[in-house]
């Protein structure tokens, strides 16, 4: 879609109502990315025609959207019955909840990030210095839904612009009730984290979380009763690192951070624009991008690599991986292993040049 103040989000399927027997909560429809609904019985090619099939109609927004919309059926909005709704988020920081079928109707519920007593806006695009989301940058990666406790989860960038001293950036993680947009468990949650490290952009030992350099393309994932967020860079604006956090879905606290170029640089966590795959034991599958790579010497650097990881303790660890043979080329041309999809458990992947928003 084009960056605009107002957008709109155009629905092209048949009956939106009949999608009422499934729900989309998450990017690609499932945690293994796999794009594919297998138990779709509606949609045919006797009614998929360009007599019966088309636009129905579109849900005027307030800036572009690079998330993917998400979808649950029947959920009761108070005051306002039941409802199959269709949620967007968009890079003016806001989300909305429109009932899907009567695509151009007023949203049954709308939320803002900003404020302006605060002077909280979103964050421009010159501040990061990356031209492929314009004109403005608040929510670019595409949230999850929980749907047992009817919370959807958001990643906002925003940004304090006081009349006098200096910006300051944020990333908030967000948890919202899908019935009326409420902020729960006491959100939102600033994201910080700290790890040790003489990587770029370090200071006495410590690489820390940069808010304005790292960003959240990866779309959220919700596995095992975790919320995983994941970090590359805009524009390989440097320095940047590849960063993969985790937090708990009923408190937004954080239980665990890793950074994958601790002593290095790079190795973003792009995932094409998806999400983060998992399977069904919980390990999730993580590609990175560039970088430093060490880790066959005995460092911690796992740029341009396949990581299998899992929640331990307090700890992120990687209980498995995989390198190309010629991952010093692959950085150098910038022909990035982590701008590839990536479905688990199977591992399959392509290696291509990185073509990223």
């Amino acid at each position: 879609m084009k960056a605009s103040i107002v957008s709109c989000i155009a629905i092209d399927i048949l009956a939106l109502a009949a999608t009422a027997l499934g729900q989309i909560t998450t990017s690609q429809y499932n945690n293994q990315r796999t794009g594919s609904v297998l138990n779709e019985a509606y949609l045919t090619p006797r009614n998929v025609n360009a007599s019966q099939f088309g636009k129905l109609g579109a849900f005027k927004v307030d800036g572009a959207v690079y998330a993917q919309p998400l979808f649950v059926p029947s959920v009761q909005i108070p005051g306002k019955g039941k409802h199959d709704v269709v949620f967007v988020a968009t890079e003016h920081d806001s989300v909305y909840a429109f009932d899907a079928a009567r695509p151009n109707d007023l949203p049954l519920w709308h939320v803002s990030f900003l404020d302006k007593k605060r002077s909280l806006t979103t964050v421009p695009t010159r501040d990061v210095q990356c031209p492929f989301i314009q004109p403005e940058v608040g929510v670019t990666a595409t949230p999850v839904i929980d749907i047992n406790t009817g919370k959807i989860y958001v990643l906002a960038r925003t940004m304090s612009d006081p009349i006098f001293g200096d910006k300051q950036y944020f990333q908030h993680l967000h948890a919202l009730a899908i019935t009326t947009g409420v902020e729960k468990f006491g959100g939102p949650k600033l994201i910080t984290a700290s790890v040790s490290g003489r990587g770029a952009g370090s200071r006495n030992g410590q690489v820390r979380f940069d808010p304005l350099l790292q960003n959240p393309r990866a779309s959220l994932a919700l596995v095992n009763n975790t919320v995983y967020l994941a970090w590359a860079s805009s524009c390989d604006l440097d320095p940047y690192h590849g960063w993969l956090m985790a937090y708990d879905p009923q408190t937004l606290e954080q239980r665990a951070v890793l950074n994958v170029t601790p002593d290095g640089d790079q190795g973003g966590i792009w995932a094409s624009d998806a999400g983060l795959a998992a399977d069904s034991q919980g390990n999730v599958y993580v590609p990175t991008a560039n970088g430093t790579f060490d880790a066959s010497s005995g460092g911690r650097d796992y740029g341009d690599s396949v990581l299998k990881l899992a929640v331990e303790g307090a700890s992120i660890v990687i209980r498995d991986y995989f390198t190309p043979y010629d991952q010093a080329r692959l950085s150098e041309g910038d022909a990035d292993l982590g701008s590839s999809l990536l479905n688990s458990p199977e591992l399959r992947f392509v290696c291509g040049c990185a073509i990223r928003r």
